[in-house]
């Protein structure tokens, strides 16, 4: 390894140690993450959400992914994604006070994920991730990781709606209505469907 990528690779580690130790240190407010792709926002996401404001303070809500759009697994933006999360938890009362939306783009190296995302958001105590990677990288940097409620994920699943709205199916019983909004005014089904299209020729 060169001696600037080294020195890099250091810093960014010494980061990490320093903003968790911030986060220990804030004994007033209890704060959590959940990250997720939200490709779209869905009933089951807005669910999780409302539980997990019930253990922590303040939720940061990392958009995952936020660098894609317009791909058949991530066919919305960031900016697309965020504006549901946020009209949807308005539209619930849930007071703005209580919760962080972020952006967070993908790294392509697991090594320094955990590094990334740290740098992006304010200091949390607790992760909240049912996905098995994101468990063990942020074990492994010492974090406290607890499993998101799941509620009804059989029927309230992102996949699941993408593959409706391309196929014009009924989609709309499974998300909350802001997202139905949004949705209906960036044309977002007739986008899923172009997507789908282009990928079958």
């Amino acid at each position: 390894m060169k001696k600037g990528k080294c020195l890099r690779l250091i810093n960014v580690v010494k980061f990490e140690f320093l903003w968790k130790e911030d986060a220990i240190v804030i004994g007033d407010k209890k704060r959590g993450l959940f990250i997720g792709r939200f490709q779209p926002f869905h009933i089951g996401h807005l669910h999780a959400i409302k539980t997990l404001l019930g253990e922590v303070d303040e939720l940061i809500v990392g958009v995952g992914s936020a660098q894609y759009s317009h791909t058949p697994k991530d066919p919305f933006s960031a900016g697309e994604r965020i504006l549901m999360i946020r009209i949807s938890l308005e539209d619930e009362r849930v007071p703005a006070s209580r919760y962080l939306i972020i952006p967070i783009p993908d790294v392509n190296d697991n090594r320094l994920w955990v590094a990334h995302v740290v740098s992006l958001i304010p200091p949390f105590r607790v992760v909240y991730s049912n996905n098995s990677l994101v468990k063990v990288l942020f074990e492994e940097a010492g974090y406290e990781v607890k499993p998101v409620p799941f509620y009804h994920r059989d029927m309230y699943c992102a996949t699941r709606i993408r593959e409706k709205m391309a196929k014009g199916e009924e989609w709309r019983n499974l998300v909350p209505p802001a997202v139905v909004k949004v949705i209906e005014k960036i044309r977002g089904v007739e986008r899923v469907r172009m997507i789908a299209e282009g990928e079958r020729h």
